[in-house]
């Protein structure tokens, strides 16, 4: 095994928990055509998603403009939402760690570019690498993101470490060869677990986290 040399971060729900936000978007927006979603309706044909294939799979009535359309007012919403959000607990902490141990950070999302920079600019983060989904060919749970991130970085799938929060994400992560911790910040354990995650916590400060870490050191 090649020691570590990379974390790579998804942004929603693993950075900052902003999952309750996007669902108060997309269940508005998804309103105004007349379907009554809930949280179960969220989590299973929303969560960890791209938008267009989002739109595609719940609106396919609308035409390649008022997709366009439909997704902009949504993400609009959620930013006028997303204010003074703090980061996800214990993020600080691993954060210099990392640096402590001069690894390189990246960011592995399928948020669009304008969220990518609204979140980022609140929380006060930098990284090596962002690879932003919706300018690949393909986004969670394929694992092009996390290939084309390991692929800046020049690092091997073993010498990363990946955190997500939703099934979608790991299977990406695992998808590219490297190994994944997920937070249970919205999603269930056995979800997490059955798309591979090696590992599953509350949140960065969780002790199985720093001990599981520490053993990985050795």
């Amino acid at each position: 095994m090649k020691p570590l040399s990379a974390l790579l971060f998804d942004l929603d729900g693993t950075l900052v928990d902003t999952d309750r936000l996007h669902e108060q978007a997309w269940l508005e927006a998804l309103a105004s055509y007349g379907i009554r979603a809930d949280h179960a309706y969220y989590q299973t044909h929303v969560s960890g998603r791209l938008n267009p294939d989002i739109v595609a799979d719940v609106l396919p009535q609308l035409s390649g403009a008022e997709a366009a359309a439909f997704l902009q007012g949504k993400e609009e919403r959620f930013r006028q939402l997303a204010q003074g959000l703090l980061p996800t607990k214990g993020l600080a902490r691993l954060w210099d760690w990392a640096q402590a141990k001069g690894l390189r950070l990246g960011l592995v999302t399928n948020a669009p570019q304008a969220n990518v920079e609204h979140l980022i600019a609140m929380l006060g983060l930098e990284f090596a690498v962002r690879v932003v989904a919706e300018e690949l060919g393909a986004g969670k749970p394929d694992p092009l993101p996390y290939r084309t991130a390991l692929q800046a970085l020049g690092v091997a799938p073993e010498a990363a470490l990946a955190f997500e929060d939703s099934p979608s994400g790991v299977r990406s992560a695992v998808g590219a060869g490297i190994r994944t911790v997920a937070l249970r910040t919205g999603h269930a354990l056995e979800g997490l677990e059955a798309a591979g995650a090696t590992l599953v916590v509350a949140d960065f400060e969780d002790p199985k986290l720093w001990d599981w870490l520490e053993d990985l050191e050795r």
